[in-house]
C-alpha cells in the first residue's frame, strides 16, 4: 500500500508507545512482545493510562496562546512548517536549504496523492494530530506559554496533509472524524503518544474510537 512509506512519519513518537504489527511501517521502536494480545499492558495498544474526562468549554481559546506558528523548535534552521513539508513528500524540491518550492504527498487522511506546489500552498496544510482547541480544552489552558508552544511545534502532533481532510477534521478528536481506514493504526498510535507525552486526557468517545483504530494493527 503507498501510505507505508508516508506512516514513517511517526519516528519522532516515543519508543513506549510502539505498536508491534501494525498496518504498514510506523516507524517506532518496538518494546513490545510479539506474542502480546491487543490492549494488553505492554502491547505497544495499552490505554489504559490514557485519562478519560469530559471537554472543558474552550472559553479564552485563541491559536497565538500556542505561541509562534511554526517556531524552529529544533534549531536546524528549519521553520517546522518546511520541515514536515520535507519529510512527508517525495520528490521534494527546496529553494535554499530550508523552503520547501514543490513535492508529491500521498495524503495520510484520504489516500489522495497531491501534487504540492508553494504557489498553491493551501493544497497541503500542516495538521496537529490532537488539535490546539481540543487540548486547550482537555487541559492546555492551565499550561504555560512556553509549554502550548512546545506542543503546537512538536513534530511528533504535526503531519503533513490534504487541505480537504484538514478543514473536514478541523478541532476534532477521534470520536467525531476518522481517516481512512489504512491509517486508522498510524494515526491512533501517533495520538495516543502525544496524549501520554502532554499528560492530556481524551473523552470516552476518542478513548472508544481510538480502541477501535488499534484494532486494525
Amino acid at each position: 500500500m503507498a501510505w507505508r512509506n508516508q506512516v514513517a512519519i511517526a519516528g519522532t513518537v516515543l519508543a513506549v508507545l510502539a505498536v508491534s504489527g501494525c498496518e504498514g511501517k510506523v516507524g517506532l521502536s518496538d518494546t513490545s512482545s510479539p506474542s502480546a494480545a491487543p490492549g494488553t499492558k505492554g502491547s505497544g495498544r495499552d490505554l489504559s493510562s490514557l485519562r478519560v474526562a469530559s471537554e472543558g468549554d474552550g472559553g479564552g481559546y485563541k491559536r497565538d496562546r500556542f505561541g509562534t506558528r511554526w517556531k524552529d523548535t529544533d534549531h536546524n534552521g528549519c521553520d517546522q512548517r518546511n520541515d514536515v513539508l520535507a519529510r512527508d513528500m517525495e520528490d521534494v524540491r527546496k529553494k535554499g536549504s530550508c523552503v520547501v518550492l514543490a513535492g508529491r504527498l500521498h495524503d495520510p487522511y484520504s489516500g489522495k496523492e497531491i501534487t504540492f506546489s508553494k504557489s498553491d500552498a493551501a493544497e497541503v496544510q500542516i495538521d496537529h494530530v490532537y488539535p490546539l482547541a481540543l487540548a486547550w480544552r482537555m487541559g492546555a489552558s492551565r499550561w504555560g506559554e512556553d509549554q502550548r508552544e512546545r506542543f503546537a511545534n512538536d513534530h511528533a502532533n504535526l503531519l503533513a496533509v490534504w487541505g480537504v481532510p484538514n478543514r473536514q477534521k478541523s478541532d476534532s478528536g477521534p470520536g467525531e472524524w476518522k481517516p481512512q481506514k489504512g491509517f486508522q493504526c498510524a494515526y491512533a498510535v501517533k495520538y495516543v503518544a502525544v496524549a501520554k507525552k502532554y499528560d492530556l486526557p481524551v473523552t470516552r468517545s476518542d478513548h472508544d474510537a481510538l480502541r477501535s483504530f488499534l484494532s486494525r494493527c
